[in-house]
Order: structure tokens, then sequence, then C-alpha cells
């Protein structure tokens, strides 16, 4: 199934809160995403239909093998793709924020070409 933006902005949210070493629950992801807990509430329900979370009886998050594999590349593009930008002379705050707007669309021909290009 293919996820939308916004359901890769919230595993990957979900991955980095998850490393971070606390339980992520949905006000969590609503704090660091910015987004009203009902909008959060359905997404997670989403998501967790559709095979990408678990929950537990503390309503504490989880990426399945499925999520934590789309987390983890999307993830990786917003690090490359930001390193990438910087290297250009993008300031690092502006260069993360577009970073996050490409990672969703870009080619993986293009973002192969890019990481290749950074080692």
């Amino acid at each position: 199934m293919q996820l939308l933006e916004s359901g890769e902005m919230y595993l990957e949210t979900i991955l980095i809160l998850s490393e971070e070493g606390t339980p992520v629950r949905s006000i969590d992801i609503s704090d660091r995403m910015g987004f009203s807990k009902p909008s959060v509430s359905r997404a997670m329900s989403r998501l967790k239909n559709d095979g990408y979370i678990e929950t537990d009886r503390e309503n504490r998050i989880t990426l399945t093998e499925a999520g934590r594999s789309v987390a983890e590349k999307i993830y990786s593009r917003h690090r490359i793709l930001t390193s990438f930008l910087v290297s250009l002379g993008v300031s690092e705050e502006t260069a993360s924020a577009d970073a996050c707007k490409i990672e969703h669309d870009i080619s993986d021909e293009t973002f192969e070409a890019i990481r290749k290009y950074r080692l």
C-alpha cells in the first residue's frame, strides 16, 4: 500500500521520538509535529489498521517491521539531503526544512545519485 506524505511524516516522527528513548504516545507526536490530538489520533488509527504501528494497553506506539522500514528510509533521506544542501551553502535550518519537502517526492534514482555523490 502506498503511504501518503503525511503517513511517512508520522512514521518518521515516531522513529525519531522512539530513538530519544522514551515511550511514544499520541500526545508526543502531536507536540512534536504541531498537529491537533484528534488529527494524530485519526492518523494513528489508519497507520495501525494498515500495519505500520502497534499500540499496547498504555497506548504506547511502536513501529512494526513495515513501519520501521518506511520510517528509516524517509529519515535517512532527510539526513542525507540535509547534509547535501548544507554542503552547497544552505543554512542548516533551511536545508532541514527543504529536505523535509524533498524527501517524500524525490525518485529513488535521483536520491541514490545524491547519496553516492555525498560519499
